[in-house]
């Protein structure tokens, strides 16, 4: 159960042998306001059954969706193919200034895939694709797909070590890189466990400078564009692809991510948030996640519809391209509105056809105003992790919720809040050894129960065994039960609403991503001489902070924390080291600076608070 009943207790009167309060409240009094509050409860619960209903309603027409692909054994390729039966000329794709149709799709995979299959490449092998985004990355994915490989979406920021380590986790037998990030493999060609990887390099043209690679380009070609036959032995329940999450610890883990997953995060979105084939989606996103590159394709894929697609998000650009392509909806994740809403008032704000926004980071102080300024009938916030079985959706737009849980029917779809410790972030139990729900009010993790074999409630967890047991909680709704631990700490309201409020882990949120502490500190001690270092993130408000201040906070709090060992640090290398190391990059105009003033802050009074919390520790 998600939410309880009040206990109802009578109210105690304190007397002492001094002074008795010859107007005590009786104890009826106690009981008589205890039901009044019982029965106010239950008059919020049966307000959402409208609410309930209509969820239930989208719910179960989801399920049948998946029991029918289920039954068929249709994989993701397989329900694309009929998807471009019925829509065979019509624009799935806009990217800048290509328009792509739903054959042209249809034949470009089945070109990578008939090339690969050539190559070698078998059922099952992990294929790791780093690239930038663009139509091209779509049809490698999926012609992948359809021999049954799996691909390992890799961020395409990612440098040395993190980079070695995502294509050695998900244990690749090949690697398929765009001709923007050459250098990048480059610098690890020759690394151990990489130098042995047949490297495939699409769109260099002449231009290829990889050591042994092969470009893609004639042989992609000179493929043919029939279906490969291997289609057939793609099951709706076999491993797709490898999504790399940090989760709320260490580095990068290669989730695992089914066809019957897949399906259901792409076709379930667009079910609970109404979109339809007409629909014109804006998804500015990157495709290495879920939210870009699964749920946001899924409306072309599944659905029929078209899609936008861009190389990098762009604030200045959002509105003029939802005009331009007249989009009808339009996703967002992290601080996208945040971004938007900071931008000066032009035409386009309010000139678009945008019916609906989706995604997830909005937040709830800028989520009325935001609505009003860009004139958005609804926004549905959603709340899931990638590889997680706990995801929950706002349909109704409820400001600030990431999603709702029913109060009155809470086993139809089996989440919950159980407690943690407030200190230590760990499970609380009670004297039977059980995890301990939360009632309305009260933070707690959120957790999905696991059903074995079931493509909604399973967890098929990672590339790495320990990192999967990790995951899993036992004894939650029952004894001997399994759930799935989301890492996130939310908070439920009376009427079953949900609201994010923190991350138990050592991350933190930037600009999308998730930026893991203890990856950050090994990176740093590394270049430090192996010195003690600690970092956390800090919670900045609303101040929109940029590149140089946050170059300027990292250089200040590096020299302060040196001052105790009396050794010197060459900052303009750490910043450089660190651009090349990590999943976020510091922009290297900042990095090359001669000097480093930290009274030039854009806001110092940031800058001294970060520098104060970091001399505590």
């Amino acid at each position: 159960m998600v939410m309880r009943d009040p206990i109802i207790q009578d109210e105690q009167t304190e007397t002492n042998e001094e002074y008795v309060d010859s107007k005590a409240t009786p104890p009826s009094t106690g009981m008589r306001e205890g039901c009044l509050q019982f029965l106010r409860l239950q008059q919020i619960r049966i307000g959402t059954i409208p609410r309930d209903m209509r969820g239930l309603y989208r719910y179960l027409k989801l399920l049948m969706r998946i029991h029918h692909a289920k039954k068929n054994n249709l994989s993701v390729p397989k329900i694309f193919q009929e998807v471009v039966r019925k829509n065979r000329n019509k624009v799935a794709f806009y990217f800048e200034d290509e328009t792509w149709t739903f054959q042209q799709v249809d034949e470009l995979s089945n070109k990578v895939g008939n090339y690969f299959a050539a190559k070698g490449v078998k059922h099952g092998e992990p294929v790791a694709l780093f690239m930038e985004n663009c139509v091209e990355y779509i049809c490698i994915w999926l012609g992948l797909t359809k021999i049954g490989a799996v691909p390992a979406l890799i961020n395409y920021n990612l440098r040395l070590d993190s980079l070695k380590h995502c294509i050695q986790v998900a244990a690749c037998k090949a690697v398929i890189c765009g001709a923007e990030v050459q250098a990048a493999m480059a610098d690890i060609r020759d690394s151990e466990d990489i130098s042995s990887l047949q490297l495939y390099v699409f769109g260099a043209g002449e231009e290829l400078t990889l050591k042994d690679a092969v470009s893609l380009d004639a042989g992609l070609n000179a493929a043919a564009s029939t279906t490969p036959t291997q289609l057939h032995n793609v099951n709706f329940s076999d491993k797709m692809v490898f999504i790399y999450t940090s989760g709320t610890t260490g580095m990068p883990k290669a989730a695992v991510i089914k066809h019957s997953r897949t399906y259901f995060a792409g076709e379930g979105m667009s079910t609970f948030i109404g979109l339809t084939s007409s629909d014109i989606l804006y998804d500015p996103l990157p495709l290495y996640h879920t939210a870009g590159g699964i749920i946001g394709l899924g409306h072309s894929l599944f659905n029929g519809g078209s899609t936008v697609i861009k190389r990098k998000f762009s604030v200045s650009h959002f509105w003029s391209d939802c005009v331009k392509y007249k989009c009808t909806v339009a996703q967002y994740i992290g601080e996208i509105c945040r971004y938007l809403y900071n931008m000066p008032e032009k035409s386009e704000d309010k000139g678009h056809q945008i019916r609906l926004m989706f995604g997830n980071g909005l937040r709830p102080n800028l989520w009325k105003d935001f609505q009003t300024r860009f004139n958005i009938p609804r926004i549905s916030e959603f709340y899931g992790s990638t590889e997680g079985n706990a995801n929950i959706i706002n349909m109704d737009g409820k400001i600030g919720a990431v999603g709702f849980v029913s109060v009155l029917f809470p086993s139809v779809y089996p989440v919950a809040l159980i407690k943690v410790d407030e200190e230590t972030k760990e499970i609380v139990r009670d004297a039977n050894g059980m995890c301990i729900m939360c009632k309305p009010g009260e933070p707690g993790e959120f957790i999905g129960k696991i059903v074995r074999d079931d493509p909604v409630r399973d967890f098929h967890g990672y590339a790495d065994d320990s990192a999967t047991k990790k995951k899993i909680v036992r004894d939650v709704f029952k004894k001997g039960d399994y759930a799935f631990l989301s890492g996130d700490i939310l908070m439920m309201d009376e009427e079953g609403y949900l609201y994010f409020k923190d991350r138990t882990g050592d991350t933190f949120r930037w600009k999308g991503e998730n930026v893991s502490t203890s990856e950050v500190e090994a990176v740093i001690s590394k270049t430090a001489g192996h010195a003690d270092v600690v970092v956390y993130g800090v919670e900045v408000g609303t101040v929109l902070v940029n590149i140089p201040m946050m170059y300027n906070i990292l250089c200040w709090i590096l020299l302060i924390r040196n001052l105790g060992n009396q050794r010197t640090l060459n900052i303009r290398f750490m910043c450089g080291f660190l651009s090349h190391s990590l999943s976020f990059l510091l922009h290297n105009k900042y990095i090359t600076q001669e000097n480093f003033k930290p009274e030039f802050c854009e806001d110092f009074r940031l800058l001294h608070h970060c520098t104060l919390q970091l001399m505590k520790c």
